[in-house]
């Protein structure tokens, strides 16, 4: 096992990184600080072609570190809401979001936990995400790998479309729709089985198969040698490290425990 200072937070944000990596000149938006961090390292590291903005209305030359900053991030342009819609319904635009629920079709929900007609709780309601499942590729982000999170089923409240052909308008594949990657604090996954079967990329240092298996609603694919996600480099860290110079990514997962698990 590699010997590294690295957390198990520096390594999600890697691995956020990784769903930009061949991405052409597109808007890269990372929904949450993870994988907003994860958009800013993958543009200053290996793929500079990425839009980014200021979580606002400006594309920013560089990205500009999270919490307090000194002084104002370079400004490239202006991103008023036209702009920025020109490039989600053309697909210039990849979205890493972080749904409360993913079902095994990749439908997400940020609606409602429960039944929509008298719910457990509120969230915040279906928000750009059904324009955006078809409109380009997207992405998605747990911190929190359970069945609670991976659900078994569908999810609660369908927000945004996935591999379900039961809810295709007459049955056809929104011509846009393309789901990537899910991130976790457990593993990788993509859409690369049978029908857009959810499949396991890799395993995070330490993580058993079994732990995957019985944290998630539905059955995964898992054929073969499973890949162990590999731990962010010094190069990255330095960059991660200087985008968050507060360390807020410390606070975001219980304990902020290190990137190779130990018994």
């Amino acid at each position: 096992m590699a010997d590294t200072d690295a957390t198990l937070a520096e390594l999600l944000i890697a691995q956020c990184a990784e769903v930009w990596r061949d991405d052409p000149e597109w808007l890269a938006t990372g929904i949450t600080p993870i994988p907003r961090l994860g958009a800013s390292l993958a543009k200053l590291s290996f793929n500079p072609r990425l839009m980014i903005t200021d979580a606002e209305n400006m594309f920013l030359e560089e990205p500009a570190p999270i919490g307090p900053r000194e002084g104002s991030p370079t400004v490239e342009g202006w991103a008023p809401y036209a702009r920025t819609f020109d490039n989600l319904w053309g697909g210039r635009r990849h979205a890493l979001v972080a749904p409360v629920q993913i079902d095994r079709f990749g439908q997400t929900n940020i609606s409602v936990i429960g039944s929509h007609d008298a719910p457990k709780a509120a969230l915040l309601g279906a928000r750009g995400f059904p324009g955006n499942s078809i409109s380009h590729p997207n992405s998605f982000f747990f911190p929190q790998h359970s069945k609670r999170a991976l659900v078994a089923g569908e999810v609660d409240f369908v927000c945004s479309v996935g591999y379900n052909p039961a809810r295709w308008p007459d049955g056809r594949k929104p011509h846009r729709l393309e789901l990537r990657r899910i991130v976790t604090n457990l593993c990788v996954l993509d859409f690369g089985g049978p029908q857009h079967a959810i499949r396991l990329v890799s395993l995070h240092p330490g993580v058993p198969l079994d732990e995957v298996r019985d944290n998630t609603g539905f059955d995964i694919e898992a054929d073969g040698e499973i890949a162990e996600t590999p731990l962010p480099g010094a190069e990255a860290l330095a960059i991660i490290r200087r985008l968050d110079p507060y360390d807020i990514r410390a606070t975001l997962l219980k304990g902020n425990p290190p990137a190779v698990r130990t018994a």
